[in-house]
């Protein structure tokens, strides 16, 4: 079989001048639209080609690549296109099989990384490796690290080779060698010694015969600026190039593809700039809005034609990402029947919310709707945990897409564990998980005793611990390591009588020595575990006894297990990007939550626009309807926080919108001057009920009107207050409706008056 590489060495075949086409159009051209037609027949020069959500972008890139072979303007080992996903990248080159009628080789069509890799072996000599250097996995990455920080003196628990290995990627990714990072680049990691550990990792890969991931594009952007022949003979070679998702395109990927187009200028990027929403992986929105600057003479053409949504779900969506300054703009529309307008509800907090949506999914599948074509997307993996709670209660089958379910999570088996053994010392299963977690000197050797020992006497572990520590068979430091953590769990049992179950799993957490484990772990994912666990005292709050809830978490294990059937789909909002559902649910739509404040304190204007664009692309992905929520008070990581609605609720245009309340919270902000989402103003819907005299509310659900009392701004600095949920408190600060209040038992909020009154 001819190497395709060996085309290069040899005259090309002639092309046709002029595209072999029927006198008729191709069939493929007429399934196509006129903006579609005329992206897939724009072949020459570099054109850019904004997709929004839903328009049929894949149809357009395919259909394009298969024009292109079919009118001969190219064979395929002269056409480069590059996905972001092997599964892509497999869908495209099928659909082009299909579209031509035949099987096509020697294309170049795959992910950035793997076309890089193919580049990257016939010339490794280049850049000192031989052409079968092996590529590092993220274990083998971090594990290497670690070498290099051991070889350096330097802590790896105080400076964490996790972190090292993001920082290094993030500098791969915007295509800096060693030699072009800053010498404060690495900020204070290991006192300013992340350059040089850099440059140290990079030769000890050469060393190894290896590259990272990383390196596959930054290898071939060093070769292709050091060696003028080889670029040359790349750029010879594609006469087409083709990139998919080009709003992900990181700087390293921008670079390669820039270099590689320079001679034919035949580029075709597909994306969607309102649809940027991975910057924090090293994403660049503005490759997309420069495209035209980039590439002078450059056709830019608008897919705005959706094939999936309603118009109230696309006009919701574009007043939102209009609020973006960082656009190209498109206006998406339908030929499609007007549908149900976008819901948007307040509820009391996260389990009234968990409740809504669990009787909306009922009332849908009464309705013969399909589990799996329902979706919750949440912004942080916390939201989960209610959702999943809520639907065991109500039987409905779910699964999470993209992560683990909540008690499926390291962290939170390895605490259910500690609290198996205070209800039951002979679980055998949670011994063993836990009994040198934390690691407390108890080796191979001791468990080898433990578990030989309890076959032969057939006992459980806990019973052979009991007997090991009175011999002298062990080693004197795990002999008192094993009795320490005995002791330990016959004093958790004793407490059981004295304590709560929730002050006693806080209890085992803090003793054991569990939670300071990871408080001071430096890896970029410990954060997320405390916060996990935090999330999990919360959970134990809503059962009677550490019994039932780890009868309910033994449920939760075994919903898991069963058939795959038709299940409700949770997954965070970043995971959804390029599915679609017949019913979106959008739950937390909160400032602090979404957009987040995290984001916005790392980010600023920046990230809060593509906090935006994630809203925009949790909207979009609903063919039907779209449920969207936020919740006065929320409990967030086991403390309670007053919620005030996103931004984003308000930059919602009314007319798209129905509004429901479970409460009557927000309402009657026009009586404070405020013109404002929640006001009954022109052209914008609100909560109060038309029919009610009394400023009343509908609260959803229920027979009763529930009387609100009207915004005012009659609070002033000093004055006492009653919260229904925090109690008594004085009011500090009054910002409009929006007080600040340090209660008596809650701490300081920021509530809005509304929810309050005079004490």
């Amino acid at each position: 079989m001819t190497d395709p590489f060996d085309l290069a060495h040899h005259e090309p075949e002639p092309v046709a001048a002029e595209p072999a086409i029927a006198a008729a159009p191709p069939p493929y051209l007429a399934a196509l639209n006129e903006p579609q037609q005329q992206a897939v027949e724009a072949t020459e020069g570099p054109v850019l080609v904004l997709a929004g959500a839903g328009t049929g972008k894949t149809r357009v890139l395919t259909t394009r690549l298969a024009h292109i072979l079919f009118s001969g303007r190219a064979r395929p080992g002269e056409v480069l296109a590059v996905t972001f996903t092997n599964k892509a990248a497999n869908e495209m080159k099928s659909r082009i099989e299909s579209l031509l009628g035949r099987p096509v080789e020697s294309l170049w069509l795959g992910t950035f990384h793997a076309m890089a890799a193919r580049i990257l072996r016939r010339h490794a000599e280049l850049v000192g490796l031989e052409s079968n250097f092996t590529i590092l996995d993220t274990d083998d990455q971090v594990r290497l690290l670690k070498q290099i920080l051991s070889a350096a003196d330097i802590d790896e628990k105080q400076w964490p080779a996790r972190n090292l290995a993001i920082m290094i990627g993030r500098w791969k990714d915007r295509g800096l060698r060693p030699d072009k990072v800053d010498a404060d680049a690495g900020g204070d990691f290991a006192l300013g010694q992340a350059p040089a550990l850099y440059a140290a990792y990079q030769q000890r890969l050469t060393t190894l015969n290896a590259a990272d991931f990383g390196d596959l594009l930054l290898h071939c952007l060093t070769i292709f600026t050091r060696h003028a022949e080889v670029l040359a003979e790349y750029q010879g070679r594609f006469r087409y190039l083709l990139v998919d998702e080009y709003q992900d395109a990181n700087v390293a990927q921008y670079l390669w593809l820039r270099l590689l187009a320079q001679q034919h200028r035949n580029l075709c990027c597909v994306g969607d700039d309102d649809q940027s929403i991975y910057g924090w992986r090293g994403a660049e929105v503005g490759n997309i809005l420069r495209f035209e600057r980039d590439f002078p003479g450059a056709q830019v053409i608008r897919l705005e034609q959706n094939y999936r949504s309603t118009p109230h779900i696309l006009g919701a969506a574009a007043g939102l990402i209009a609020h973006n300054s960082g656009r190209l703009g498109k206006t998406l529309w339908t030929d499609a029947t007007e549908g149900e307008k976008v819901v948007v509800r307040s509820v009391w907090d996260g389990e009234d919310e968990a409740r809504v949506v669990g009787e909306e999914i009922e009332a849908l599948q009464r309705d013969g709707g399909s589990l799996d074509e329902i979706a919750i997307l949440v912004r942080a993996a916390f939201q989960m945990r209610e959702f999943e709670d809520r639907f065991l209660t109500l039987g409905l089958p779910y699964r999470v897409i993209g992560g683990l379910r909540f008690y499926e999570r390291r962290e939170i088996r390895d605490a259910n564990a500690y609290f198996r053994l205070v209800v039951q010392a002979h679980d055998d299963l949670a011994f063993e998980r836990v009994v040198n977690l934390p690691k407390r000197g108890l080796g191979d050797a001791t468990m080898q005793a433990l578990h030989g020992l309890a076959r032969a006497r057939e006992i459980s572990l806990d019973q052979a611990a009991r007997e090991l520590v009175t011999t002298d068979e062990l080693r004197p430091q795990a002999r008192r390591a094993l009795a320490g953590f005995l002791e330990s769990l016959q004093r958790w049992r004793q407490r059981r009588g004295d304590l709560s179950h929730v002050e006693l799993a806080e209890l085992v957490l803090d003793e054991s020595g569990y939670t300071a484990m990871w408080q001071h772990d430096k890896a970029p994912d410990a954060p997320g575990r405390l916060e996990n666990l935090k999330e999990l005292i919360h959970a134990l709050e809503e059962f009677e006894s550490l019994e039932s809830f780890l009868e309910h978490v033994s449920l939760v294990m075994e919903n898991e297990q069963a058939s795959d059937s038709d299940k409700v789909n949770i997954m965070t909002l970043h995971a959804a990007k390029g599915l679609e559902f017949d019913s979106i649910f959008l739950p937390g739509w909160e400032e602090e939550l979404l957009p987040h404040q995290r984001a916005l304190d790392e980010g600023g204007t920046t990230a809060l626009e593509e906090e935006r664009r994630l809203a925009h692309v949790g909207l979009t992905r609903a063919r039907q309807r779209v449920h969207l929520s936020f919740a006065a008070n929320r409990r967030v990581y086991g403390h309670w926080r007053a919620g005030l609605p996103s931004r984003f609720v308000e930059e919602l245009p009314g007319e798209h919108l129905e509004m429901r309340s479970e409460t009557g919270f927000y309402a009657g902000r026009a009586a404070a001057g405020e013109e404002s989402f929640f006001a009954s103003s022109a052209g914008r819907p609100s909560f109060h009920d038309p029919a009610a005299t009394s400023g009343g509310l509908i609260v959803e659900g229920r027979a009763e009107r529930v009387p609100v009392r009207q915004a005012t701004a009659d609070f002033a600095a000093g004055d006492r207050v009653f919260h229904q949920k925090f109690g008594y408190g004085r009011v500090m600060q009054v910002d409009g409706n929006r007080l600040e209040v340090t209660f008596d038992k809650a701490g300081t909020k920021k509530v809005v008056d509304s929810f309050v009154s005079p004490a």
